[in-house]
């Protein structure tokens, strides 16, 4: 059945306060939580980014939810670190961690001081680590030269059971490809037919293991103040690829941001005051057979989100998900 969790947007809350509101989250009925992992927030106005790995290791201590994150090795972290964190966590926390591996964007990854390769580039880098991190977590000695380079690297410190390691995609066509190699698929909320048409192409190039999906949505008691949340704290994230993957700065994307309507962020951001309407949006993307999907509320306060939704929205979709089984 499916599992709705909690999204833990570092970018926009201080990882203290992120940490009270997933324990708040699980006490509130959220069974599952995911956890960005980003060094610059999309706007100055979001104003965090914590270090996700120190904070998911707080995070799964303070809880019984089982994590995933969201991460991007080749340039900012190299896949043998990467592969030892994963590892770790999977040894300490067994089969409640997993991990979705993407190319990332140049926000991040600018600050090592290595040009930002073209696209082709990041999706070979991304393979090659991904044969790495697999390697590693399966026990060998690694040594590797191409777009990475690892020497002898091996992990004394490996889990019984390897974590997934999860496919990101926002496209049909990286979908497609993702099915090459990934325990499973992440993406976001978008039309209805554009997710259909992604898991088809997951599914039918042979893609293995569950759906995830990351719901963005606005909520507050009032229609107007839901619109000024989501318009605050997300305008600035509603650019399509590849002006999200390239912009380097948070004051880049808050430059171009500056004039971009309440209508694109609504496209964007499923923005309503009334419950009801969030389980509709939420019903539909339960249909298309999500295994797992996380709601992030795009506002920085989080304890009045976590309540309203625990109570009034939760408990309908878990009536529609067990009518589905």
């Amino acid at each position: 059945m499916t599992v709705f969790g909690f999204h833990a947007s570092h970018e926009q809350i201080h990882p203290g306060k992120l940490l009270a509101a997933v324990i708040h989250a699980e006490r509130a009925g959220f069974g599952a939580a995911m956890s960005s992992d980003h060094f610059s927030p999309w706007s100055a106005r979001q104003g965090h980014s914590g270090f996700a790995w120190s904070w998911l290791g707080a995070a799964l201590q303070a809880t019984n939810l089982p994590f995933g994150v969201v991460n991007a090795p080749g340039q900012r972290y190299h896949p043998a670190i990467i592969a030892q964190a994963i590892g770790t966590l999977g040894a300490m926390y067994p089969g409640r961690f997993w991990a979705a591996l993407g190319t990332g964007e140049a926000s991040n990854e600018h600050i090592t001081g290595d040009g930002w390769p073209r696209r082709d580039v990041r999706t070979a880098r991304l393979r090659e680590c991904v044969d790495v991190i697999r390697a590693l977590l399966a026990g060998e000695e690694v040594s590797h030269d191409g777009l990475v380079r690892v020497d002898r690297a091996k992990l004394w410190t490996r889990p019984e059971q390897p974590p997934a390691l999860i496919g990101a995609a926002v496209s049909v066509a990286t979908a497609r490809w993702c099915a090459e190699w990934a325990d499973g698929l992440i993406t976001v909320n978008a039309p209805v037919d554009h997710l259909r048409q992604m898991i088809d192409a997951y599914r039918d190039a042979g893609g293995r293991g569950p759906l995830h999906l990351q719901a963005h949505v606005s909520w507050a008691p009032d229609q107007a103040a839901a619109e000024a949340i989501a318009y605050d704290q997300w305008r600035s994230n509603v650019f399509a690829p590849p002006v999200c993957w390239d912009l380097e700065m948070a004051e880049h994307f808050d430059v171009v941001s500056q004039d971009v309507p309440l209508e694109k962020v609504t496209s964007t951001v499923n923005v309503s005051a009334d419950l009801g309407r969030h389980v509709g949006w939420l019903e539909e993307y339960l249909a298309l057979g999500f295994d797992q999907i996380a709601l992030h509320h795009v506002g920085q306060e989080q304890r009045a989100f976590i309540d309203a939704f625990g109570a009034e929205v939760l408990p309908k979709l878990r009536t529609a998900a067990g009518s589905r089984r």
